[in-house]
């Protein structure tokens, strides 16, 4: 159930009706207008109308502007699959091919931090909920095969995310989007084993350590049992 439905699930009560007026004899094109507010009581009727002031339409489009504020515009990037920006519904999937990406390692793996060579990665979001993916070429289609991500902190599809201290672009376009989902996966600290099961054929230290210097090994990947168009909306 997303904020949508249970926005419209609730029980609302009107309180007041906004009226527009215009002058039906005036030209065509004209743009001038008057707006009238109404209250309306708890019997449903409305009651004496009054011009609305300049206050009250800035406080309503600020309360709107505040709303909107996070929906992304912008030109769409070629790498992005699909997209649903609306509030309450919102759901983008993307990916990044094949290629090289600083990693960060708690301690007790004993892994020190570097640049690791990666598979190309699938991110799927849906409202706070991140997913990734893996799989195997430098462009993905509706049916390409879905892998296990070969990472840390990972749980079948499911990322634990754990505290993250960036601030969400409040007017983003895709771009900045897509780059701040990106940065709080890649920059957060792998900790462990998503689930306590390795998802890759060998242990998943030996395979990080093993693409530090070389391309990483496909065959290590494992099968997520999906083709990407199983995940599109």
């Amino acid at each position: 159930m997303n904020e949508l439905t249970q926005k419209i699930q609730r029980i609302l009560t009107p309180k007041a009706a906004l009226i527009a007026y215009r002058c039906d004899e005036c030209r065509t094109n004209s743009t001038e207008y008057f707006l009238e507010l109404r209250p309306i009581h708890k019997n449903g009727q409305m009651g004496a109308g009054m011009p609305v002031t300049y206050e009250f339409m800035n406080a309503l489009m600020e309360s709107y502007t505040e709303e909107m504020s996070g929906i992304p515009a912008g030109v769409l990037p070629e790498n992005l699959l699909a997209c649903n920006p609306r509030k309450g519904q919102e759901e983008y999937i993307w990916y990044n091919p094949p290629g090289k990406r600083q990693m960060f390692f708690h301690k007790q793996l004993n892994i020190p931090d570097g640049v690791f060579h990666v598979p190309g990665i699938i991110y799927h979001i849906r409202s706070e909920r991140m997913d990734v993916y893996a799989f195997k070429g430098k462009k993905p289609t509706g049916k390409t095969p879905l892998y296990l991500a070969p990472f840390f902190n990972v749980t079948g599809s499911s990322v634990c995310l754990g505290s993250c201290s960036l601030e969400k672009p409040q007017n983003p376009s895709f771009l900045s989007l897509m780059e701040y989902w990106e940065k709080r996966f890649w920059l957060t600290e792998f900790v462990h084993l998503g689930g306590r099961q390795n998802p890759t054929v060998l242990n998943l230290v030996t395979v990080t350590e093993n693409a530090r210097n070389q391309p990483f090994d496909m065959n290590e990947l494992r099968p997520f049992n999906k083709q990407l168009k199983d995940i599109l909306p």
